[in-house]
């Protein structure tokens, strides 16, 4: 309960209440105190108030994220990648600031620290990561924070979507390209992207056993949003699996990183230098729009489970589209 008593010239409010520390304030008139009074015990009631400040004082935003690296990173498929952004957090004054101190104030400070030097999606990707970490905090980890202080910040604007697609002339470069590389999986990979609309790591994790040559299609255990998905295969794809040699359990028994540096060395041979592999997925996504598969279809074979994520993917050609009104569209109109 509130008690509120005179104390020379002033009217000190106090509000006690079993299980919080107690909360008191000075007031130049008793309308005041009782008003102050009135909203700290409406926010004792919404848990808006720590039960244990001591504990707050105790503790820095870094051993929140040393325990998130040590017991959730690991358990993730992007834990290497992960790892790296947490040891950016820990190396910034934020991860030095206790709990009983932390405010959206020095999470807007390291927001805006970081965008002097990095890009807005690196900002974000790094936020998300400290955001979650106070939900756990908060939600799993029995700590009395009040509010998750990255929720309660502007976040960087994210960046324009990438709308990178092959030209004429560019492909037609890239296949010369392809057709005089010593790497003998590169040009089977490179076409596989096209075909399939796959990522990088699913077209490594592709195992012999997974592809149905009968059925047409092909099995992806390991992907991205960490739901397996069954892609069905163009006559172009089926081509190319045909073609491989079955030496190994995986149809691409190479690392990530013998790709990346093949990739690198075939786009500077080709003259595209700014042609990234991850580019030929909005190529195929694009491509089966304007070969006329719906957005169902086309979501099957990407594994996109959000529209909004696809359309992201999606960068139609105006004129092909034109080609197709004038091959489906009717030649009169009534009107």
């Amino acid at each position: 309960m509130a008690s509120i008593r005179k104390r020379g010239s002033s009217w000190q409010a106090q509000v006690r209440r079993e299980g919080y520390p107690p909360l008191s304030k000075s007031f130049a008139s008793k309308a005041d105190a009782m008003a102050w009074a009135r909203d700290k015990e409406r926010s004792i009631d919404r848990a808006e108030i720590p039960t244990n400040s001591r504990e707050l004082k105790g503790m820095t935003v870094g051993d929140l994220l040393r325990r998130y690296s040590e017991t959730i990173t690991p358990t993730k498929r992007g834990a290497g990648p992960e790892q790296y952004r947490l040891r950016t957090l820990l190396a910034h004054g934020l991860s030095y600031v206790t709990l009983s101190k932390l405010s959206p104030a020095a999470v807007a400070q390291y927001r805006d620290d970081r965008l002097k030097l990095v890009k807005p999606g690196t900002v974000r990707r790094e936020l998300a990561i400290l955001q979650h970490c106070f939900e756990l905090a908060r939600k799993e980890w029995g700590l009395p924070i009040t509010a998750n202080p990255v929720q309660q910040i502007t976040l960087p604007e994210p960046q324009k979507a990438r709308e990178r697609r092959l030209e004429a002339d560019e492909g037609q470069c890239l296949a010369s390209s392809l057709a005089t590389t010593s790497v003998w999986y590169l040009r089977p990979l490179v076409l596989l992207a096209i075909e399939t609309g796959m990522r990088r790591g699913e077209l490594l994790s592709i195992r012999w056993r997974d592809v149905d040559m009968t059925a047409r299609t092909v099995r992806i255990l390991k992907t991205k949003n960490g739901h397996p998905r069954t892609i069905p295969l163009t006559p172009k794809a089926l081509e190319v699996l045909a073609s491989l040699t079955r030496t190994d359990e995986r149809v691409f028994p190479v690392t990530p990183n013998a790709v990346r540096l093949a990739w690198e060395r075939l786009r500077r041979r080709a003259g595209l230098p700014d042609l990234r592999l991850h580019d030929l997925r909005h190529e195929t996504v694009s491509r089966f729009f304007e070969y006329g598969l719906t957005v169902p279809e086309i979501a099957l074979i990407s594994g996109h489970r959000d529209q909004r994520m696809l359309s992201r993917y999606t960068h139609l050609r105006p004129e092909n589209v034109a080609e197709r009104l004038a091959r489906v569209a009717p030649d009169r109109s009534p009107l």
